[in-house]
């Protein structure tokens, strides 16, 4: 999640747990200790593609952070003990602000290492977009309010509420998150595809409407599945080039990312660049990571051993005016094909 969200995060928690001792304090050392995961972002690991798939790493490790925590707290309790709480308490709020910062990021599309150094694939829950002001609100309010009226001497009900209350939100884009999938399906299974791999996830700032990917060889299918929906899903048959895939099985870079995103890319041919997109994030046609892996030179296709992350356009504000209509009307499709093919024209 973004930064604000991971801030107000550590910020409620400790001022729940801490706050009657603390005070305002309380909500500056969560919100300082809930964004020290993201640190990692400052380290330079080589590459494109090793940055972003080292990312979210070594510092989102719940065993790393579990014992990040415990030596947090013997420093604390040696230099700057308080009477006023255990040993126990502390540990217990440390360990809380710092592991729910990797806990919320899995429930986005991103990918979370959080058995680092175990190398099983990332989890990607992908239950909410990476900002979503639905979830921030509650705990921004409750900071807002600590900050503005003190911590001291009173009940901590409205740290509390917010997290239950973000918390029943969380749980809500999960629901959302089976019902698309859920919804697609059973277009598949009516039409006999045999899918290869299922992705869902959030379209921007909101979890009304989910886009779903179906991994299918060479294409994908790419559907809009929103709640307020009667209609089946639409599915749109996308070219995946996935043949071009061929010309990178020797790279290391590669087959790293196809780890980190559990395969779910696309291959353009742009000019003389092989261009690799991850589907995952971002929106159809607008994907914040795609990487130019090959140049052809010669005839030949060329792996680079540096591989490059190309700019990416974000949209126009047209765009979100058109997911935000399609929220509340299924009556005019989106176009999926017309967005995605933006990328193979994009330089």
């Amino acid at each position: 999640m973004d930064s604000i969200t991971q801030a107000v995060l550590g910020a409620s928690l400790q001022g729940a747990l801490l706050g009657r001792w603390q005070g305002r304090r309380a909500l500056l050392y969560g919100a300082m200790l809930g964004t020290l995961p993201d640190l990692d972002v400052v380290i330079d690991y080589g590459d494109a593609v090793a940055d972003m798939t080292y990312h979210r790493g070594f510092s989102h490790s719940l065993l790393v952070l579990s014992a990040l925590a415990l030596v947090l707290t013997l420093l604390i309790r040696k230099l700057r003990p308080n009477p006023g709480y255990s040993a126990r308490r502390l540990f217990l709020t440390l360990w809380l602000v710092l592991i729910t910062h990797p806990l919320l990021d899995s429930f986005t599309s991103y990918g979370t290492q959080l058995l680092w150094p175990f190398t099983p694939p990332p989890v990607a829950w992908s239950s909410v977009f990476i900002i979503d002001p639905l979830y921030t609100l509650p705990l921004l309010v409750a900071v807002g309010v600590g900050m503005w009226r003190g911590l001291r001497d009173r009940p901590q009900w409205l740290a509390i509420s917010a997290l239950c209350l973000s918390s029943l939100y969380l749980g809500f884009s999960v629901a959302g998150k089976w019902m698309a999938e859920q919804r697609v399906e059973q277009v598949l299974a009516q039409r006999g595809i045999q899918a290869e791999a299922l992705f869902s996830t959030p379209t921007p700032f909101n979890s009304l409407l989910w886009r779903v990917i179906v991994i299918e060889g060479n294409d994908y299918h790419e559907a809009l599945v929103g709640w307020l929906d009667d209609a089946p899903p639409r599915l749109e048959r996308i070219p995946r080039g996935a043949e071009l895939a061929r010309v990178l099985r020797h790279s290391p870079q590669h087959q790293r990312l196809q780890w980190f995103t559990h395969g779910v890319l696309r291959y353009d041919q742009i000019g003389d660049r092989l261009i690799v997109t991850d589907l995952r994030l971002g929106m159809t046609g607008f994907h914040p990571f795609r990487f130019v892996f090959a140049e052809r030179r010669d005839g030949r296709w060329q792996p680079l051993p540096q591989v490059e992350r190309l700019p990416f356009s974000r949209g126009e504000p047209q765009h979100l005016l058109t997911l935000w209509q399609r929220i509340w009307d299924e009556g005019e499709p989106i176009q999926l094909l017309s967005w995605a093919n933006t990328l193979s024209q994009q330089p």
